[in-house]
């Protein structure tokens, strides 16, 4: 209780003192994770939506390849990144391998399938009757797709929320394609566990709960944006 205790008044310390350090970690850490949840929701609510709408032939394969998505290992995402973007990889032109782009390219693949996954089941759990009964009204089909979305817009904004989760708590990947480097690609989840790992607990806990606060900072802003549009 005691490490926790001074963990907790070591947050305290840092955020009142405005360490430098530490406000362009938490700058960064928004910065990055921000950008990825954004493409993730850009890539991830088109997708969705297109599968929900649409019949192909191997529609329920991809369906459960996103599913799969889901749960997969940061580390794996991680690997798969750091070769591709290496000096020698197929995208290794870009020199991105050890930069905030890298992490944003890692945590966006981490994060797609999420929201993909909500954002599918989203609008399925709408009457299966309602695509038709716009169209029959006369609307368009985009006009038809962007009603769908208004709808379903409650559990979107859940996807959202699930994304950016994704995305600011992922670690493995982010210190292997960002390497952890102090002004440049440190965030908060390598900075809590490199702090953990020199045994500065107190650091690695006030960073943690610093993590937290964001978190949970981000979540209570785009609650008060779903419940807004709740009705009753």
């Amino acid at each position: 209780m005691d490490l926790i205790l001074q963990g907790f008044l070591e947050a305290l310390r840092l955020l009142w003192t405005l360490d430098r350090e530490v406000l362009a970690v938490v700058l960064l850490t928004l910065q990055v994770s921000g950008t990825a949840t954004a493409l993730s929701v850009l890539v991830g609510c088109t997708a969705g939506t297109a599968l929900a709408l649409s019949r192909f032939p191997g529609r329920t394969l991809v369906i459960a390849s996103v599913n799969m998505g889901m749960g997969l290992p940061p580390v794996v995402v991680g690997l798969f990144v750091t070769i591709f973007i290496w000096r020698s990889g197929p995208l290794g032109f870009l020199g991105i391998l050890y930069t905030p782009a890298a992490m944003v390219l890692a945590q966006t693949i981490i994060a797609v399938p999420i929201v993909t996954g909500i954002s599918l089941a989203a609008i399925q759990q709408l009457p299966r009757e309602l695509p038709q009964q716009i169209l029959a009204l006369g609307a368009t089909r985009a006009q038809m797709v962007r009603t769908m979305v208004v709808e379903a817009r409650l559990p979107l904004m859940a996807a959202v929320m699930a994304g950016f989760g994704g995305a600011v708590s992922e670690i493995g990947a982010s210190i292997m394609v960002g390497g952890n480097i102090k002004g440049h690609t440190r965030v908060l989840t390598t900075a809590t566990v490199m702090e953990t790992g020199k045994g500065n607990f107190a650091t690695a806990i006030a960073l943690g709960l610093i993590l937290l606060a964001l978190a949970f900072g981000v979540s209570l802003a785009l609650t008060r944006i779903q419940q807004r549009g709740r009705i009753g």
